[in-house]
Parts: structure tokens; C-alpha cells; sequence
């Protein structure tokens, strides 16, 4: 939003949230009654691009948003170095507004002009007519448009909701009040217009003039340099005739310079380039080579956990996923390879094959039986440990046993593994029964043994993986997870559904791994000091999600 929103700033579709869609239903019902009635032949060309055009305009744009957080995150060309947050993707997640609104125009001109279905395929002249009048008018009228909207007075009530975003993602590029889309709209209509009035204007020439539109849009500001140098070495001349993604990210940072739309001409004939163009266009195309310190090696979870992926869908990638989507159905095709410990010894396969790796693996095991630690309740003397499949359900009865909190099983191949495990002298805190039923159920098999818990029972999982069933009657806390640092920059999408600025344990002991440089594996059956993890974790402003509680002053979690 604008600093002082002025008119028309808000779309008028805002209200009806995810449902904006149905603007269209409209342009989609009397399609499907003109094909119902008339056939296929009833189509003219203009008819039959338009929808079509406004899902492969979405596709185009999703693109460039996943190549540019790719290559954002290798770094190697990036322009500017700052972080991306929530509030930057929430205040960007509107960037198909403006294709509906597009999808709506042009449906109202191809109602009300003849022309319009009149018009072939493709036309020559009609096509370079709209080239020259881009060139001209367009660029011209953009140029001083563009610096109209950076006076105060416009500035403050319609330009600054785009320019709040100074380090830009291509969807920046359309992120602008209603009323200033307006405005875009008509100034583009300069090219696409007089060709149709004139009766040379085409259908691809129209499609192929928006999606120049779109491409030089995103590509200015997907911040990352990636136009080559040896196309201004061939043709000098090119630097006046399209802008490069550093030069326009000059004008975000730099907030009075290098006004032009797509060719900066005019900022060359008026002095208002910035000085530094082209110094950090060379700067960026060399890029700098960086290593990381840690790699995630990551797989799905879930179906639904594709959709998190950082190069994806960013109005999903920025909430948690908790519930069943309709979107899922496109995944049905995606086969899901497990890649549990029991196919690599959660990596301690690949540590015995290659002795002499320079890198260290790590399963996260010890921070996240830390978190399971922490999260009981204190004062706590009995569990019920419902399943010890996991590693770190192991490792959390045995910590307990070693503490003296009695760990109860009542699954007797899972008691005689536990109790080959626990120290002898702490044996006695492990015990086989069917009839005793603690407060606290820890384990990775909640889901399946639930039912049996009695009310007010206080669940800990153990597991990655959320429940999919929970009791009214009973507490549930969250899998391994905490809060990360209010300094932790780039993070911008939520870990499958775990809440914004919340990471796994199993992640975070990665980063804390780099951090204090430690030099041993935890993969296989090795498994770092969990109280020297647990400190380091606090140590380096992690945060616990709950604050352990005394069971005889309630369950505040």
C-alpha cells in the first residue's frame, strides 16, 4: 500500500480474496455458450487467443519467478544483496491482478470494436507499425509519466507501494496501485491500438507485443544480471535500445535515476542516468564465486511439500500448509521415494564409503531430541513412549532413562531393543506395561495409538512428520522445531507447515554445525552432546516454540 493511498488504489476485486477469479466467469460462460451454439467455426482468431493468452502470460510470469530465485540463491550474478521477507512476498502476492484486469480490457474491446474480429492471424506491416510506435510515443510518454509518479504528490499515494520493494523479484515489476495499472494500460494501448483502427492489425503481433511487455518487465527486475556483454560489444548501439537488470535496479536503490521503461535513450537525452551503470553492470556479470557453508539436501516430506520449495508458487510457499488443497491433484503423477533411515543409515552409508570426505553429514538427530527434551513438561516422573522407530524417539527414552523418568512401552519387541541400549544401571527406568497410561505420550507413532490416551493427555511427536488426527480433550505440541534469529535473513517461505520463522530441528543443527565448526558426523548411530547442541542452539538465538511447564500448574504449551 501506499504511503497515503489516493484514489483508486485498491482493486476492486481485493474484497473477494482467492475468489477474484470469477471476474472472468463471465468472458468463460459466454465462451463456452458460443461453442455450445455455434461450433468451433464461430471463432475468430482474436476469440480464440484470448484466454489461452492470459494462462500462458501466468506461466510466463511463474517462470521467471523460479529462475530468479534460483539464481538469487547461487549468488554467483546477484545485484543487490539484501534480504527478501513475509512482508515483501504478502505485499507481491496480488502480481496476477493486473492479467485479470488485462483479460477484462480486451474482452470490452474486442465487445465494442469491429475491428478487432476482423483481424488475421498475422500482419507484417501492422506488426512493425506497433514496433515504431513503442520506439516513439511510448517509450517517450513512459519516461516522463515515470517521473510525474516520483513526485511527492503522486509518489506518495500510488508509486511508493511499488517502490517499497528495493530489492526487486520479476513480480515486482506489476506490483502497482489500481489506478496506475489503469494508466499502463492506455499507454500501451498506443501500440496495440491504431494498427487494429487502421486495419492492419494482427493477432500475433498483439500477443507477441504483451509478452515483450512481460519479458523485459520481469527480466528488469529479477536482480540478476544475465544480459552477455559481447551483444553490446557487437552492437554498440544496443545499450540505448533495451535496459539491462542492474540498470533498472539502480533506479530502486538509487530512487532518481534511470526513469526509461525498456530502452534508456531518453535517460541518456535527459541526464538522469545514473553514473554507476555501467561499473555494476560489469560488476554483476563477473559475479563473485562464493562456497556455501551448508547444503540442505532436501526430498519431499509430502506431495504437499513440493509446493514449499523456494523456487515455487510464492503465495504457497509463504503459509503454512496444514489442510488438504485443491491443488493437490497435480501432483497425483509425482512418485514419492522414501528416503528414511532405514535405506542409508540416515547417511552413515555414504560417510563408510567415502572415509576421506572433506564434508560432514548431518541427520540433526541430537538438536532435535534436545527439542523433544525440553518440550516436557517439568517435574514430569512417567512417559509412554508410543513407538521408538526413529532415532531420535530412541535417544529421547534413553535421556530420560539416564535422567530418571520411568519410560514405559507397551510393545514388547520395541522394550527389548530399547533395553539392550539403556545403561544397566538405569534399566529400571524402562518398563514393560499394558495397563499403565502416563500424562505424557512421546513417540512417532501418536496417530496410530491416540485413542488409547486418556484425557487431558499431552502429546510430544518425535517424528518430521505432522499428526493427522488430533482430540479435542488433549495437548499437542509441535513436531521438532524452533524460532529462528530475528537476524536470519532470506527467509521468505515456510517449511511445510511449520509457521513463518520457524525451522526443524533436524535443519538447524546444520547451521549450528557450521557455526561452531564442529568436525564430526551425526549420521548412522553417532549422534551429537545433546545438552552441547541444546546450548548452542540458545546461544546463537534460537528459540523454543513452548516453555517447559510444571505439570501441577496447569498446561500452558
Amino acid at each position: 500500500m501506499a504511503t497515503r493511498p489516493g484514489p483508486l488504489t485498491e482493486w476492486p476485486w481485493q474484497w473477494m480474496g482467492g475468489y477474484k477469479y470469477l471476474v472472468l466467469a463471465p468472458v468463460a460462460m459466454h465462451t463456452a455458450h458460443r461453442l455450445a451454439t455455434k461450433g468451433w467455426g464461430d471463432f475468430d482468431p482474436a476469440y480464440t487467443f484470448m484466454l489461452p493468452t492470459l494462462l500462458l502470460r501466468m506461466i510466463h510470469n511463474q517462470i521467471w519467478i523460479s529462475l530468479s530465485r534460483y539464481q538469487t540463491a547461487r549468488r554467483k550474478h546477484l545485484i543487490v544483496d539484501r534480504s527478501l521477507d513475509f512482508e515483501q512476498v504478502d505485499r507481491e502476492r496480488s502480481w496476477d491482478d493486473q492479467i485479470i484486469l488485462n483479460g477484462l480490457l480486451f474482452y470490452l474491446g474486442y465487445a465494442i470494436i469491429p475491428n478487432f474480429r476482423l483481424m488475421p492471424v498475422w500482419r507484417t506491416n501492422g506488426a512493425l507499425i506497433t514496433i515504431l510506435l513503442h520506439m516513439g510515443p511510448v517509450e517517450f510518454l513512459y519516461y516522463w509519466f515515470h517521473r510525474a509518479l516520483h513526485h511527492h504528490f503522486l509518489y506518495s499515494r500510488y508509486h511508493s507501494h511499488h517502490h517499497a520493494s528495493v530489492v526487486t523479484e520479476p513480480i515486482t515489476s506489476v506490483i502497482h496501485p489500481f489506478a496506475e495499472h489503469l494508466a499502463y494500460f492506455l499507454l500501451f494501448s498506443i501500440s496495440i491500438l491504431p494498427p487494429i483502427f487502421m486495419g492492419c492489425g494482427s493477432v500475433l503481433a498483439g500477443v507477441l507485443y504483451i509478452t515483450y511487455i512481460d519479458f523485459m518487465n520481469n527480466m528488469g527486475h529479477c536482480n540478476f544480471e544475465l544480459m552477455p556483454k559481447w551483444m553490446f560489444q557487437t552492437f554498440p548501439p544496443l545499450k540505448y535500445l533495451i535496459y539491462t537488470p542492474s540498470f533498472h535496479s539502480l533506479h530502486h536503490t538509487q530512487f532518481r535515476t534511470n526513469y526509461s521503461l525498456f530502452m534508456p535513450f531518453y535517460d541518456y537525452i535527459y541526464n538522469t542516468m545514473d553514473s554507476s551503470s555501467d561499473e555494476l553492470y560489469e560488476r554483476s556479470l563477473k559475479g563473485t564465486k562464493e562456497t556455501p557453508d551448508i547444503v540442505h539436501l532436501t526430498h519431499m516430506t509430502s506431495l504437499k511439500s513440493t509446493y514449499h520449495l523456494r523456487i515455487g508458487i510464492t503465495s504457497i510457499s509463504s503459509k503454512p500448509c496444514n489442510d488438504s488443497v485443491w491443488y493437490m491433484w497435480m501432483l497425483w503423477p509425482v512418485a514419492w521415494l522414501s528416503m528414511a533411515e532405514q535405506l542409508n543409515g540416515s547417511g552413515e552409508l555414504f560417510a563408510k564409503k567415502y572415509p576421506r570426505l572433506r564434508v560432514r553429514l548431518i541427520d540433526g538427530s541430537g538438536l532435535a531430541t534436545a527439542v523433544v527434551l525440553n518440550s516436557i513438561p517439568l517435574g514430569t516422573k512417567q512417559v509412554f513412549l508410543c513407538g521408538s522407530n526413529s532415532k531420535v524417539t530412541r535417544a529421547t527414552a534413553i535421556a530420560l532413562c539416564q535422567r530418571g523418568v520411568q519410560v514405559i512401552l507397551n510393545q514388547e519387541k520395541e522394550y527389548g531393543m530399547l533395553k539392550s541400549r539403556v545403561p544397566e544401571s538405569r534399566a529400571i527406568y524402562l518398563k514393560f506395561s499394558n495397563d499403565e497410561t502416563p500424562q505424557i505420550w512421546i513417540g512417532d507413532s501418536i496417530d496410530d495409538a491416540q485413542g488409547r490416551a486418556p484425557k487431558g493427555t499431552i502429546f510430544i511427536p518425535t517424528s518430521q512428520f505432522p499428526l493427522k488426527k488430533a482430540r479435542k480433550d488433549c495437548t499437542y505440541l509441535s513436531n521438532p522445531a524452533m524460532k529462528i534469529p530475528e537476524t536470519m535473513q532470506n527467509v521468505h517461505t515456510c517449511e511445510n507447515w511449520l509457521p513463518r520463522r520457524v525451522m526443524s530441528a533436524w535443519r538447524i543443527a546444520g547451521i549450528l554445525h557450521a557455526l561452531e565448526g564442529w568436525e564430526m558426523h551425526e549420521c548412522g548411530d553417532d549422534m551429537m552432546n545433546i545438552e552441547k547442541t541444546w546450548s548452542a542452539a540458545i546461544k546463537h538465538g534460537f528459540k523454543p516454540l513452548t516453555k517447559p511447564c510444571s505439570l501441577n500448574s496447569g498446561t500452558d504449551l
